[in-house]
């Protein structure tokens, strides 16, 4: 038995009057995934813990399996385990986003423009974030760079305690009431404040604005954790596991979890990313053995976050058309049985352009089964209309990867 999690981030949302009171999901044209919906089972899926907030760092835990209450340390040091970092048991890390603010005087006046500078590439963002470690870095901090606007902050010899708040939450809003808080939010705060004066003048950022792109004019400081602790994928289920992503937190997951992380060119977390490639990549994985593969899509995500209802829907429509349809095609001709779980990690509604923690809708599809569920159309609606519910993402999973096809609830 192959199996497959087909994951589109934050793909969930609200009914939106812009699609006349209907979702994106429901509303996309995406025949491949409804024919699974047809065939398969589907139902709603709680995947974020009561407690904790409704971050893809926990949201993509509980798809993964894993219980985020056990399991989560904080979404940071997953993202450090991917780009190479080595966590010490005294290390905090924190998530350290290149971001665009706008240009009062005074720091804390300003506005979170754009919380990923316009997607700055990777080139671009490591030159900045060389720049700010080279005037910033000290015995106790170092700066880490990332992919496109996500990088990393260590500090050594520290404590949690901080009250950060992620800047993709507070998109159009003055940053004022949500600067860091607690024991490190002076630190955190004068970091902050000298990473604007570094960079606004940036030769780099003053080329961005000459092009019309959002300039990459301050850091921001939020997602402190620790080193994570998660049991090997294998040693939990017995499955030879891969992962596919363009997300470092996705990747520092996967690393954590002792599974073979796929480097897919071209991936950029945005609806312009490399689909097929991530498609065929994972038929490969399964060709070479591996008995399951994760495949995470950022874009419906970053749509979301952006309020961009149009490229949400296509978003939605290329993991589809491209994806999907690859998929379903080669492990057909593969001829063993195999299971597909389609799914969000989250909600990302286009009128709160952040997460929420609503329960998910997903599809499993066996290819041994094959039955029609009663529903031929794949949304949030006649998700919830199935009557089925998993309180976790754990329980889902393992009856996702029970061989038998013997799906329970």
């Amino acid at each position: 038995m192959k199996y497959v999690v087909i994951l589109g981030d934050g793909m969930a949302d609200y009914p939106d009057e812009l699609f006349g009171g209907k979702t994106p999901l429901a509303v996309a044209c995406k025949p491949n995934i409804d024919r699974l919906c047809k065939y398969g089972k589907i139902g709603l899926v709680k995947t974020v813990p009561e407690g904790l907030k409704p971050g893809s760092d926990v949201a993509n835990l509980s798809m993964m399996g894993y219980a985020p209450d056990k399991y989560y340390s904080g979404r940071s040091p997953l993202e450090a385990l991917s780009i190479g970092i080595d966590l010490k048991d005294s290390d905090i890390a924190i998530r350290c986003n290149l971001v665009t603010l706008s240009d009062e005087e005074n720091y804390a006046d300003k506005t979170m423009v754009d919380y990923s500078a316009g997607e700055i590439s990777t080139a671009e963002a490591k030159e900045l974030i060389d720049h700010v470690r080279e005037n910033l870095k000290d015995d106790m901090l170092d700066f880490y760079a990332g992919v496109s606007y996500r990088h990393c902050l260590v500090v050594h010899g520290a404590k949690l305690g901080t009250d950060f708040t992620p800047p993709h939450d507070i998109s159009g809003r003055k940053i004022t009431e949500y600067m860091p808080k607690g024991r490190y939010a002076e630190m955190m705060t004068a970091l902050m404040v000298k990473s604007y004066g570094l960079l606004k003048d940036h030769p780099i950022n003053l080329a961005r604005i000459k092009q019309g792109k959002n300039p990459a004019n301050s850091i921001w400081l939020w997602g402190e954790g620790t080193r994570p602790a998660l049991t090997s994928f294998y040693e939990k289920y017995g499955l030879k596991g891969s992962v596919i992503s363009a997300v470092d937190l996705i990747k520092g997951i996967g690393i954590g979890a002792d599974m073979n992380v796929i480097e897919v060119p071209d991936v950029t977390g945005t609806y312009h990313t490399n689909f097929k490639g991530k498609a065929e990549y994972a038929v490969a994985a399964l060709r070479e053995g591996y008995d399951y593969v994760y495949i995470h899509m950022e874009a419906p995500d970053e749509c979301g976050h952006q309020g961009d209802a149009e490229n949400k829907v296509r978003s939605i429509e290329l993991i589809d058309s491209i994806v999907v349809k690859h998929i379903v095609e080669e492990l057909d001709k593969i001829g063993e049985d195999y299971k597909i779980l389609v799914a969000p990690d989250h909600p990302t509604p286009l009128r709160l352009r952040t997460h929420t923690s609503d329960p998910v809708p997903f599809i499993i599809y066996s290819s041994a089964e094959n039955t029609e569920s009663g529903f031929d159309r794949y949304d949030e609606e006649s998700c919830k209309a199935s009557g089925v519910y998993y309180k976790d993402g754990e329980s889902l999973i393992k009856d996702f990867l029970k061989e038998d096809g013997n799906v329970g609830i």
